[in-house]
């Protein structure tokens, strides 16, 4: 018998919180937790369908790219993530400028982290290569129990307590607090009753890697189009991540193209600022859709938690997304902390701890879904007065100063619209 299935025998699968969902932001739920909570003899579950020793396979680990906001690279440094991911050749590469453009008009705004006084305005990783960090680190501490590759097949949830059977393992694990993170489509929301608000965009994300002629030098290019927003961000061994989003209708043609006539109608849209795309790599695509929770549903839920992408569902433009459950994780944690530091144990699902936590999420979820929404509401617009609006906008950031920081700081992750700032986010340990 394993050390750790010595260790679930002896505790009686009781838990103290329970994470469902193993990928990037459940792995990070638990690392954020486990210093603590090994402090006071506190103990943490993950469950996660996707074995994690066949990484490629665990979907959020696959070859997708993460733009890490300078807020979420403080997270991670907060936490000892980012020092690991240094120390790695293809850890991360520097977000130094950001250029945005409007295709067939003459408007364009430039970010520079040095006018910002960063060293970086953010950062592009391997969504793998943060896999492969966290599932590590995971495994080295004795707090965090892994249930792995298995599923959910009941839940009941109580006043006291969270029961979870899992399926193959026949086993009942009994925790106080329950954090969901296993999606946009989370089946655990579903099975809870937890309603959603959705609504499809009509467009699909095309991402793949790609190389250019010109070296990237760092700079991100987001380019708006009539299709949807195409982003091209700096990656390591001077390669691009591509987010180019098009219309479902445009979807089958696209993808059916090779890999020279992919590049091809790829170089219409984005330009020649890099000279020649030289190389595609694979390619995979995602539908988008706007998602918000119910939260009439939600509260009236015990013991539960949402954050990460089942918490809320933004489309990619500007690269919020994964940043956003970032800053769910570290207020999350924040608290829980907070608690059972004060209490010697306390009741991390406590209904005032976990009413305080969906109330700071709040204002900060709200904005980025809002604004991305209007920004691909504005940008899809043909309308010529529409156009010209869009063009004055983004002459007039690049030349006005105070907008422009303001507008950096949203994009870093640490704006004003987002509300509070929780401690890892300026980079502050939990203790």
């Amino acid at each position: 018998m394993s050390k750790q299935s010595k260790q679930h025998e002896s505790d009686g699968e009781k838990f103290d919180v329970v994470i469902v969902g193993g990928g990037l932001a459940g792995a990070t739920m638990a690392l954020a937790l486990a210093p603590a909570f090994a402090q006071i003899g506190l103990s943490i579950a993950v469950i996660e369908a996707h074995p994690y020793q066949q990484e490629q396979t665990q979907p959020s680990f696959d070859d997708r790219c993460l733009a890490l906001a300078w807020s979420s690279r403080q997270i991670y440094k907060a936490m000892g993530i980012w020092e690991l991911l240094a120390q790695r050749d293809d850890g991360f590469e520097a977000i130094e400028q950001i250029h945005v453009s409007d295709r067939g008009h003459m408007g364009v705004t430039r970010l520079d982290h040095q006018k910002e006084g960063v060293p970086a305005l953010g950062y592009v990783v391997e969504s793998r290569i943060v896999g492969d960090v966290l599932i590590k680190q995971m495994k080295q501490h004795e707090n965090i129990h892994l249930f792995c590759p298995t599923v959910i097949d009941e839940i009941e949830t109580t006043a006291d307590d969270v029961k979870i059977t899992l399926k193959q393992q026949s086993k009942e694990l009994t925790a106080r607090l329950m954090i969901i993170a296993d999606g946009v489509n989370s089946k655990t929301r579903e099975s809870l009753g937890v309603q959603t608000n959705q609504s499809s965009y009509a467009q699909t994300a095309i991402i793949a890697n790609i190389e250019t002629e010109l070296a990237h030098n760092n700079v991100a290019y987001e380019r708006f189009t009539d299709s949807g927003p195409l982003a091209v961000l700096p990656l390591t061994r001077n390669r691009c991540s591509l987010v180019w989003t098009v219309k479902d209708e445009q979807l089958k043609k696209i993808l059916a193209f090779n890999d020279a006539e992919f590049a091809q109608a790829l170089q219409q849209r984005f330009g020649y600022r890099l000279g020649q795309i030289t190389r595609v790599g694979k390619r995979a695509s995602y539908p988008l859709v706007l998602m918000t929770i119910d939260n009439n549903t939600l509260a009236h839920q015990n013991r539960v938690a949402l954050i990460g992408n089942a918490a809320h569902g933004v489309h990619p433009v500007a690269g919020q997304g994964f940043n956003l459950g970032l800053r769910d994780i570290s207020a999350l944690a924040e608290l829980i902390v907070a608690e059972v530091q004060a209490y010697k144990s306390g009741d991390p699902g406590n209904k005032e701890l976990l009413d305080a936590y969906w109330q700071w999420r709040q204002a900060d979820i709200r904005q980025v879904t809002m604004i991305t929404n209007n920004l691909i509401k504005l940008f899809s617009n043909q309308s010529t007065t529409l156009a010209v609006l869009r063009n004055s906008g983004l002459f007039m950031t690049d030349i006005m100063a105070p907008l422009k920081h303001a507008i950096a700081h949203e994009a870093m992750g640490s704006g004003l619209l987002q509300g509070k700032m929780s401690k890892m986010a300026v980079g502050k340990s939990l203790g």
